[in-house]
């Protein structure tokens, strides 16, 4: 009976450093302030659109359900420019736009 092969050589499996801030990534800037958004505002989440790093950290753009209607297609959605510090502490938010969900950009 053949023995299981061994990888490496040497070498261990460690766990990664925990990364902190702005250093965890645009996925953890996103899901961070899609969260709190919806905490603050008490209205679904649709998703993010955007994610930029800025000089204090990161620039999150959360699409939110604010009227949902029937059809679907004439809910009024909006997008909020979500504001995070270094370690993902919500720093400020604002509405930014506001649009029915069947519109096409222009």
């Amino acid at each position: 009976m053949a023995e299981p092969r061994r990888s490496g050589t040497g070498s261990s499996k460690t766990a990664p450093a925990r990364r902190t801030g702005a250093a965890r990534g645009p996925e953890h800037a996103a899901r961070t302030a899609l969260r709190s958004l919806e905490g603050l505002i008490d209205h679904p989440a649709e998703g993010v659109s955007a994610v930029r790093r800025s000089d204090d950290g990161w620039c999150v753009v959360v699409d939110v359900l604010e009227v949902p209607r029937i059809p679907d297609t004439t809910s009024l959605l909006a997008s909020y420019e979500v504001q995070l510090d270094r370690d993902g502490e919500l720093l400020e938010y604002r509405r930014v736009r506001r649009y029915r969900r069947g519109a096409a950009d222009e």
